[in-house]
C-alpha cells in the first residue's frame, strides 16, 4: 500500500493491461489484504482494554504493542520511498541519456490539466516529438482526448491508488517506445497530496492552480507547491466573474516556495499560452531543469 496515504495499488492497469513486474515491487508489496490497517486493530483493541481495565501492566503492554506497529509503519514508508527513489533515478538516467525533457503536471481534479495539454500539444507537435503518460484512477477518457491531437499517449489506471509512482512510469515509458529528444508530459492523478512525495524521474513538477479554486490552496497543500518549479494559474478568462484575488494567490505560493515561477494563462482561450510554451522551450534549450 501507499506509505503516504494507505491507498491500494493492486488494480493498476497500464495501457489496459496489468504490468507483471509491478506485482512484486513498489507500493504493491506492502499492501495488506485486510480492509483496514493493523494499526487500527491495535488501536481499537487496546482502546477497549483501557476502558475495561486500569491495570498499569496492561496499559504498558498496549502502549508497547502500539509503538511496535508505529515503528513498523515508519520502516515500511522508508523502504517504500527508498525503492521508489531508486527507480526514479533509473528513469532520470534514461531520460538524460536520450535528451528528453519530462514534466510532471500535478493539480486538483478539474483544474484544466488535460485542456492545457491538448492546447500545448497542438501548438508544438509540428516541430517537436512528444508523448503523454496519463494517470487516473479509472477510464481512459483523457488518453483518448490526447490521442486526437496525433500525439501518442498511454493510460495508467491506478484503481484505488491516488498517485503515480516511478515504477508505473518506467513501465509506461517502455510501452511507448520513445524516440530521442521526446518531450514527455506526465499528467498525474488529480490530487495535491501524495503526488508531491513521489519522484517519477521528471525534470520538474508543474502545479496547475485554477482561479475557480481558492487563493489559499498553496497554504493548504504546501508540500506540492514547495516541490513544484512552476505554477500555472489557469482559467484566468473567468476572473471577471469570480471573487478570486490573483495577488494573494501568488503571494501564498511564493510564501511556501520563494523560488517558484508563476505564469497566468487560460488554456481555454489561449491567453498566456505563449509564456508557457516559451518556458518549455527554454527548459529544453538550456537544460536548466535537467
Amino acid at each position: 500500500m501507499c506509505g503516504t496515504c494507505g491507498c491500494g495499488s493492486l488494480e493498476v492497469l497500464i495501457g489496459g493491461k496489468r504490468p507483471p513486474r509491478l506485482q512484486s515491487r513498489g507500493p504493491v508489496s506492502f499492501r495488506t489484504p485486510k480492509p483496514h490497517s493493523h494499526a487500527d486493530d491495535v488501536e481499537h483493541h487496546h482502546a477497549q482494554s483501557f476502558e475495561q481495565s486500569t491495570d498499569n501492566a496492561s496499559q504498558l503492554s498496549a502502549l508497547q504493542a502500539l509503538d511496535s506497529v508505529q515503528s513498523r509503519v515508519i520502516r515500511v514508508e522508508r523502504d517504500l520511498f527508498a525503492k521508489n527513489d531508486a527507480i526514479a533515478a533509473n528513469n532520470r538516467g534514461f531520460f538524460a541519456a536520450h535528451n528528453m525533457l519530462v514534466l510532471n503536471l500535478v493539480s486538483s481534479p478539474g483544474s484544466g490539466k488535460t485542456t492545457l495539454l491538448v492546447r500545448t500539444l497542438n501548438a508544438l507537435k509540428a516541430k517537436q516529438g512528444m508523448a503523454v503518460i496519463e494517470g487516473d484512477q479509472q477510464t481512459d477518457n483523457d488518453a483518448e482526448r490526447i490521442r486526437t491531437t496525433g500525439v501518442p499517449a498511454i493510460q495508467i489506471n491506478t484503481g484505488k491508488g491516488c498517485h503515480l509512482d516511478a515504477s508505473m512510469v518506467g513501465y509506461a515509458v517502455e510501452q511507448l517506445a520513445l524516440i530521442e529528444g521526446t518531450l514527455l508530459f506526465i499528467e498525474n492523478v488529480g490530487n495535491l497530496v501524495c503526488p508531491a512525495a513521489f519522484d517519477l524521474g521528471e525534470a520538474a513538477k508543474v502545479v496547475i492552480l485554477s482561479v475557480t479554486e481558492g487563493e489559499d490552496k498553496p497554504l493548504k497543500y504546501p508540500d506540492m507547491f514547495r516541490a513544484a518549479r512552476l505554477m500555472l494559474l489557469n482559467k484566468c478568462d473567468l476572473l471577471p466573474y469570480l471573487n478570486f484575488n490573483v495577488a494573494e494567490a501568488i503571494a501564498n505560493a511564493q510564501r511556501v516556495n520563494p523560488e517558484i515561477e508563476i505564469i497566468q494563462l487560460s488554456a481555454q482561450s489561449g491567453d498566456g499560452m505563449d509564456a508557457w510554451l516559451a518556458w518549455i522551450e527554454n527548459a529544453q534549450r538550456t537544460s536548466v531543469l535537467a
